[in-house]
């Protein structure tokens, strides 16, 4: 891996990096050694108005642009990033802690296909064909830009995340001020030098930051919508802010997922489907297969399964060390967040394997599985974001619909079963915007990702997402004569 030494980091906009308004800053650490590894301006109203400005003025030009250019513009960046593809892992991994052995594979390609995808959308926008619904008037239905947004992405997949929100924005003709999480900002400006020399100057700004800098962008009056991936509690405000202007919101925020696993699954196919859907990314994954209700019939032996699956499969480490599925948790909060939940389970709950921190140095977590818990748990109700599976005993369908539907979130969803009828009565009963069978976790660019309840409202990828950048205009011509 690429050593990094501690640099001071520039927003990017207008084409070019410029230093911050702000005189404010913090430290960004590598989560895997906890060394500084960067300092970041907190950028106040002014970085984020000098954003805004450069995405308004490019979108005056960007937004008459035609979709071929779009797609072109999104196909050589996808290229630039292809050839770049270890310099963006090294990024990326020292950014959050991640196995860089696997990153290009796991993340920066579907990266790099995601902004592909996005690149042919731009050529195929759908509307109503133009007809007569009045005697001599013909009506059209135009498909259009929105105009200017402002994004605000996670850190649990920081690259990954930064291209579901720009791609489709630009694709559609907007332009785009993004903010990256806090602690993971330095993919996402890399992302922004290699994307500007194919853009227009401000047709793709990022601004670095904490939660005053998202407050700011969302404050700002320009913007004709915000998409934030983040937390229930961060949706809320964007939402509660975001009404005063009447914005536009694109909310992507918080899971719990169920993983509904009946008595006549294939134990071992599943043991191993879940834990590596559980663990990976060290659970810190709005989707991730950590909340497991099992048949009474089986529950006994799928529990030893899985402990015995995780103690020789899931180990966590260094970004380089071998044979390890994932890395550190992103920060020292989110640490001490995931310790201090599973440090009080109650009393009637088992710890089967793990609930520790792993080393002295480092945010690691070891792989977790907890058993006996009951659906008012805290544990249960709770969107962990760490390496902790649980594990529910139910003992018919229906109990386990109730429960798997007994959350506040509507993400994603998994059941696991040979039996047809059944798989098909749990898809339509599941109230997630994503139901996976006998698997969990599997995303490509053509189908949609979102959810449901408090787990927010609006699409990623596929012609879904797309389409959430655009508006509808109707367009009546009196044709009489």
């Amino acid at each position: 891996m690429v050593g990094m030494s501690e640099r001071v980091l520039e927003n990017f906009i207008n084409g070019e990096f410029v230093s911050s308004r702000s005189t404010d800053s913090f430290p960004v650490y590598d989560p895997a050694t906890e060394r500084v590894i960067a300092t970041s301006p907190i950028s106040n109203e002014g970085d984020v108005d000098a954003a805004f400005t450069a995405a308004d003025r490019a979108f005056d030009s960007w937004g008459e642009s035609t979709p071929a250019e779009r797609q072109l513009a999104l196909l050589r960046i996808a290229d630039a990033m292809e050839a770049r593809a270890e310099e963006f892992a090294d990024v990326e991994s020292h950014d959050t802690g991640k196995p860089r052995p696997s990153l290009v594979e796991d993340e920066i390609n579907l990266s790099i296909d995601q902004i592909r995808f996005f690149a042919g959308a731009a050529r195929i926008l759908e509307g109503r064909s133009a007809g007569e619904y009045m005697a001599d008037h013909t009506s059209v239905i135009r498909r259009e830009p929105i105009g200017v947004v402002g994004q605000v992405t996670p850190w649990n997949y920081p690259l990954n995340m930064a291209v579901w929100k720009f791609a489709p924005a630009i694709a559609a003709g907007n332009t785009t001020v993004l903010k990256p999480s806090d602690t993971t900002p330095l993919s996402t400006l890399l992302l922004a030098e290699v994307a500007a020399e194919f853009l227009p100057p401000g047709v793709l700004n990022v601004v670095v930051g904490d939660r005053t800098t998202g407050s700011a962008m969302v404050d700002h009056p320009t913007p004709q919508l915000i998409s934030i991936t983040g937390s229930v509690r961060a949706g809320m405000e964007v939402a509660q802010a975001g009404s005063r202007d009447l914005k536009r919101l694109h909310l992507e925020l918080g899971g719990k997922a169920p993983v509904i696993v009946f008595d006549d699954a294939d134990i071992p196919a599943a043991v191993a489907g879940i834990a590596v859907a559980g663990y990976f990314n060290a659970g810190q994954d709005c989707t991730a297969a950590t909340r497991v209700l099992v048949h009474e019939n089986i529950h006994d032996d799928f529990v030893a399964a899985l402990v015995a699956y995780a103690r020789d499969n899931a180990q966590t480490g260094a970004p380089m060390d071998d044979g390890i599925l994932y890395g550190a948790l992103n920060n020292a909060g989110q640490l001490d967040r995931v310790s201090s939940i599973v440090g009080n389970l109650p009393s009637h709950a088992t710890l089967e394997l793990g609930g520790s921190r792993q080393g002295d140095r480092g945010y690691f977590y070891e792989a977790t599985v907890v058993s006996g818990l009951r659906q008012d748990d805290d544990i249960v109700q709770q969107e962990i974001f760490g390496p902790v599976i649980t594990v529910q005993k139910f003992s018919s369908e229906s109990q386990a619909l109730t429960w798997a539907n007994g959350v506040q979130y509507g993400l994603a969803s998994s059941v696991w079963t040979k039996d047809h009828g059944r798989a098909q009565r749990c898809a339509k009963r599941l109230d997630f915007g994503c139901v996976w069978i006998n698997t969990h976790i599997p995303l490509v660019a053509e189908m949609p990702h979102g959810g449901f309840k408090h787990s927010g409202y609006g699409k990623d990828l596929s012609m879904y997402g797309f389409e959430d950048y655009t508006r509808i205009k109707h367009v009546m011509s009196f044709i009489g004569e």
